[in-house]
């Protein structure tokens, strides 16, 4: 599949399946619901679609916690296109009646409602289904689906519950799950869900092909990560590395870091295998889509890792790193007492009497729990078989306690990462390394020399980022023809965007955050700055609408410093304000130009939401029923006929095919 080659400058519209609303689906979107909005784009002049993912996540309503690299998610299957549910047509009926009027998508009570339905379906055409020929070849075809289907299965009959709390089957060979797969007690069982996927692929496919005649591209999403419950950690447990979890360093946003509880990567296997997992999670992709979104694409350079049990990003390091040695420490001057000072948090007696009432006789008995007495001084270690936050946690000791020696836990200049083929520790800085008790008593010739080995081992992390980054990527890109295009926001390494270039992965630029941060005001640079190698963009799925930053987090004003030279721009974001900052942004000269489809809908005043934040998709670090449930303000039938709407977006995207130089792009 060939990405489509435009001869013009592309627009496109971000825009997640599930919130597709129109007068056939229940609930919330459905693959079929691809077709009108293509309509839509093809009526408009939009060229491309994306999509955010799109795979089976289970209970979870985020498209970014998945349990399948491969499966599709039954929430989105239209159930009366289903051959064989016609005598449940009434059913179906209901099932839409009971959604229609839901504002926000009802993600569990559509998701249980659909799955019921089809096991309904199922039950009463099993043995036509399981001879019909279409699904043995069908499966033939997705050898993936029995590792899944026997997943679903266990994790259907242990009322959902992660595959970590089974009774049983907890870590299968590959031969124990074909074993099982193959097992006629429990075959009914198994093609079920194989039906339910062959389905979803139908479906799917033929609004793909649907999309693609009405020359509309697709763009996907692929996470980089894996839900730790998902049916790939399962069954494949040596491609990940469940002692460890993804997530962000610390920053001045989040001063702990964020742990995202996904298993990192077990690289080295991956690599022995031909990165075969992955590339038949590109190649599977790669039946839908003629672009993709590489999510965390810096992940593929390095992860933060944090071991399991720590509740927050603090105390993590990059993989791959090179580590700091022993006999490096030694060589700095630093005694095995020294060393021992600075990896391990060393607790004086007062900062946990403080809350203990200034009890000193109690608080010793309580540090004697779960800490080992350093000499005759008052200061104590952690005992050798507490191993992270959640061992202090679970510690039979005070909460107030407990916290305290979970914040002196994070107190350590060293932190070991791995250990040598002898056993010997091997350790990484902390992130913040000159905050800690460790550093502030060094003198100043230990912190030069401790500055500098950390610098030498950071230049060193770059160029194995820069390799692995390199070897992981080509590998993927190399295996397909879709157009890659990569989410690389954030503080990234020098060396990702000459990869990117190297490997013609488009970067991501968003308007509100391509600026001169170190400069006076912040302005935003030129649009031409962007360049023909990335994709251009106003919000994301984790940020507000272009209306809500505007409104209420200062962007009018940055748009006034960034560009003075414009007349008046009011305080209010009006369709006006909309269409000439749009129509302003579109003379970027990046190859895909692709906005959200709430700020498409802003050009027009019908669907002006009450407070833009009714419209974000996703509030980070947040849990909530709020987070990924947002639905279109109407019908794709009834949004396709609104000329106000109509009328702007395809100016928009004249202008953006007309080029730069012709509407007021910054040169």
């Amino acid at each position: 599949m060939q990405f489509p080659q435009f001869d013009h400058p592309v627009t496109g519209m971000a825009v997640p399946v599930g919130a597709l609303r129109s007068e056939q689906n229940c609930g919330m979107g459905e693959f079929r619901d691809l077709k009108p909005l293509a309509d839509f784009c093809a009526k408009t002049g939009i060229d491309l679609i994306q999509l955010l993912p799109v795979n089976d996540t289970g209970t979870e309503s985020s498209p970014y916690s998945a349990l399948s690299a491969f499966a599709l998610h039954p929430v989105y299957i239209s159930l009366d296109e289903i051959p064989e549910a016609k005598a449940f047509l009434p059913e179906i009926r209901e099932l839409r009646a009971r959604f229609e009027n839901e504002t926000r998508i009802p993600y569990r009570a559509v998701r249980d409602a659909k799955l019921d339905l089809l096991r309904k379906i199922y039950a009463a055409e099993e043995q036509s289904i399981r001879s019909d020929p279409a699904l043995g070849a069908w499966i033939e075809k997705n050898p993936w689906i029995a590792e899944y289907a026997v997943f679903m299965n266990l994790k259907y009959r242990n009322a959902d519950a992660s595959w970590k709390q089974w009774h049983s089957h907890q870590t299968p060979t590959h031969g124990e799950i074909l074993k099982r797969w193959d097992s006629p007690q429990r075959k009914a069982d198994h093609l079920f869900y194989a039906w339910v996927q062959m389905l979803l692929d139908s479906q799917f496919s033929a609004a793909c092909a649907y999309c693609r005649k009405k020359g509309v591209a697709l763009k996907g999403d692929i996470p980089i990560l894996m839900n730790e419950d998902s049916c790939d950690a399962w069954a494949n447990p040596e491609f990940f590395r469940d002692d460890l979890r993804a997530g962000n360093p610390p920053d001045d946003m989040n001063p702990l870091g964020q742990n995202w509880g996904f298993p990192i990567y077990n690289w080295e296997n991956l690599a022995e295998s031909g990165y075969s997992w992955w590339l038949n999670r590109i190649a599977s992709c790669g039946r839908y889509y003629d672009a993709y979104r590489i999510d965390h694409i810096l992940g593929f350079f390095r992860i933060w890792a944090i071991p399991q049990g720590n509740g927050t990003g603090f105390l993590g390091w990059t993989i791959p790193n090179d580590p700091v040695s022993r006999g490096e420490l030694y060589q700095l001057g630093f005694s095995d007492e020294r060393i021992r000072w600075i990896t391990e948090p060393h607790v004086p007696t007062r900062a946990v009497e403080e809350v203990n009432n200034f009890d000193y006789l109690g608080t010793h008995g309580i540090l004697q729990k779960i800490m080992d007495r350093v000499r005759d001084e008052e200061l104590w270690v952690f005992k050798p078989h507490l191993r992270s936050e959640q061992d202090i946690y679970n510690a039979d000791i005070p909460p107030a306690v407990q916290d305290v020696l979970v914040r002196c836990w994070r107190d350590r200049l060293l932190q070991e990462s791995s250990r040598d083929e002898k056993g010997n520790p091997l350790y990484a800085p902390v992130w913040n390394y000159r905050d800690t008790t460790a550093w502030k008593s060094f003198t100043e010739e230990e912190r030069v020399l401790m500055n500098e080995l950390i610098q030498r081992k950071s230049d060193s992390n770059n160029t194995l980022w820069e390799k692995q980054g390199r070897t992981i990527l080509s590998a993927i890109t190399g295996s397909t023809s879709m157009l890659a295009c990569a989410e690389d926001l954030g503080s990234i390494p020098d060396c990702v965007p000459s990869v990117l270039g190297e490997l013609g992965i488009l970067g991501l630029k968003v308007l509100r955050w391509e600026r001169y941060w170190n400069d006076d005001n912040q302005p935003l640079k030129p649009l031409d700055s962007y360049g023909t190698d990335s994709v251009a963009t106003t919000s994301v799925h984790d940020s507000s609408t272009l209306r809500g930053w505007w409104e209420q987090e200062g962007g009018a004003d940055v748009i006034r410093t960034s560009w003075p030279e414009t007349e008046h721009w009011p305080d209010a974001y009006s369709p006006e304000t909309a269409a000439r900052l749009l129509e302003r942004f579109a003379g970027t000269p990046s190859r895909l130009f692709v906005l959200p489809v709430q700020d498409f809908l802003d050009l027009c005043s019908t669907y002006r939401s009450k407070d833009p934040v009714d419209d974000r998709i996703n509030i980070p670090g947040t849990v909530s029923a709020f987070n990924w449930t947002w639905r279109l303000p109407d019908t794709l039938e009834a949004i396709k006929k609104n000329h106000d709407l109509v009328s702007a977006i395809s100016r928009l995207v004249k202008i953006r095919r007309a080029g730069a130089e012709t509407h007021g792009a910054e040169k």
